[in-house]
């Protein structure tokens, strides 16, 4: 695969769309190739680069199932759930605790 056209930040050609801006229009790249890249510099760590796709190869969202649904509510329950004291947090638990603010700072779970 060759280098792919590359476009500063707010520059890319009318027809080409990010993943975020075609999931807005209720589209998905639906298997096409990366045709462009986008960057917008960064100070520090180097340009920070989003992949183009273009808006006229996409295919429309799939609907959401009643299977899909019951597994999306069961996988973000299971990332709500402190593995220590088994309290639905309400919020997701973060990865740099691996568990609930509570437990981690030693209180009761829900105080």
């Amino acid at each position: 695969m060759g280098a792919l056209p590359t476009y500063r930040w707010r520059l890319a050609p009318d027809g080409y769309a990010t993943r975020r801006q075609l999931r807005a229009l209720g589209l998905r790249p639906g298997g096409q190739d990366v045709v462009a890249e986008l960057q917008r510099p960064r100070r520090r760590r180097g340009p920070l680069v989003a992949y183009l796709y273009r808006i006229d190869r996409a295919k429309p969202v799939r609907p959401m199932t009643p299977g899909r649904a019951s597994a999306l509510a069961k996988a973000m329950a299971a990332r709500r759930t402190c593995p220590n004291c088994r309290y639905d947090a309400g919020y997701c638990i973060p990865r740099s605790l691996g568990m609930c603010v509570p437990c981690s700072d030693g209180a009761e779970p829900g105080a």
